[in-house]
């Protein structure tokens, strides 16, 4: 009799104890934050990522009750703000996290931290279509017009990108292999140097980010002739997708989402993604995003982290194809 009270005793305990976990799941969301937030960005003000994070972050303090404080950290092709979020591990700072830092630079340069081990994808919040767009003066109109050109002139036109390992670079060699072309590559430090020399005719083409570009576009001193993305832009509805143009498997799009140190509470990783998505589709917000040529498209937590795991594969698989590197 007493072995058996005590077996219901011990069962009542752990019944209690697994009551209390529950409840503290709840409790531990509604603490957080302890303290300000940081939105850590790895590139330079006035980027697009820095947009991305700054109109995130003027929603999201109040949102949490506290400050939320945007940090560039600008280096590395933008791992240094992931590095130092995974560094902080405290549970108070997140990551404006860009495809260059979470799906290509872990191919391309030996970073001081995993990837997919020490990082969460928490929110996502859209991409930036890539352009094609090539200097005014080579009187081309469309795509084939390009294909026809590179492969007449092998090796001598070149292609500008903001950088080894970009998203521009990776278009470039999308490009390359769809067209089977012989094109040269010419990193930039930054999209505003390619650009100036790509309107003064040193290089003939490139994949820009559609915010970079499209001022330029607008005033004719580029053409544009493709959209890297699965649908038309609606910045742009009169120019026809990479596929329409005849280019198979040429998508590509700077995306951008909030990420976190891979032991941040699960409670505290579903408020964040729930106040960001709630932020992403604010009225003034979307007009914000959507004014840097963003595509605004929430997603659940689980959906962000498909879509990191599919893209990880698809540059992972290119980048040895391909044989890129940064030196």
């Amino acid at each position: 009799m007493k072995r058996c009270t005590r077996r219901v005793a011990l069962a009542q305990a752990g019944l209690a104890g697994a009551i209390l976990g529950l409840c503290a799941v709840p409790a531990m969301a509604q603490e957080w934050p302890t303290k300000p937030v940081r939105m850590l960005v790895g590139s330079a003000p006035g980027g697009g990522t820095d947009a991305a994070a700054r109109a995130v972050a003027d929603k999201l303090g109040p949102a949490l009750k506290t400050t939320v404080v945007v940090e560039n950290k600008p280096g590395a092709s933008n791992t240094l703000a992931p590095a130092e979020a995974v560094r902080a591990n405290d549970g108070h700072s997140l990551v404006m996290g860009v495809s260059t830092a979470h799906a290509i630079a872990p191919y391309l340069i030996k970073l001081p931290y995993n990837n997919d081990r020490d990082l969460v994808p928490v929110a996502y919040v859209g991409a930036v279509p890539n352009v094609l767009v090539v200097n005014k003066d080579l009187g081309l109109n469309t795509v084939s017009d390009l294909v026809a050109l590179v492969r007449k002139q092998p090796g001598k036109v070149n292609f500008a990108s903001s950088g080894a390992g970009s998203t521009q670079h990776i278009a470039g060699e999308l490009f390359r292999e769809a067209a089977q072309a012989d094109i040269t590559h010419v990193p930039y430090r930054g999209s505003a140097p390619a650009l100036v020399d790509l309107m003064g005719g040193s290089v003939q083409m490139s994949f820009d980010t559609m915010a970079s570009v499209l001022p330029h576009i607008k005033s004719g001193k580029v053409k544009a002739l493709a959209v890297a993305s699965a649908k038309r832009s609606p910045q742009l509805p009169d120019v026809p997708t990479t596929a329409e143009a005849g280019l198979k498997n040429v998508e590509m799009s700077a995306w951008y989402g909030v990420y976190m140190p891979a032991g941040t509470p699960k409670a505290v990783q579903d408020k964040v993604h729930d106040e960001v998505t709630k932020i992403i589709q604010m009225p003034d917000v979307k007009a914000r995003l959507e004014a840097i040529g963003m595509e605004v498209q929430p997603m659940s937590q689980a959906q962000f982290q498909a879509f990191h795991n599919e893209e990880n594969k698809r540059y992972a698989a290119l980048i040895k194809r391909r044989d890129i590197r940064l030196d």
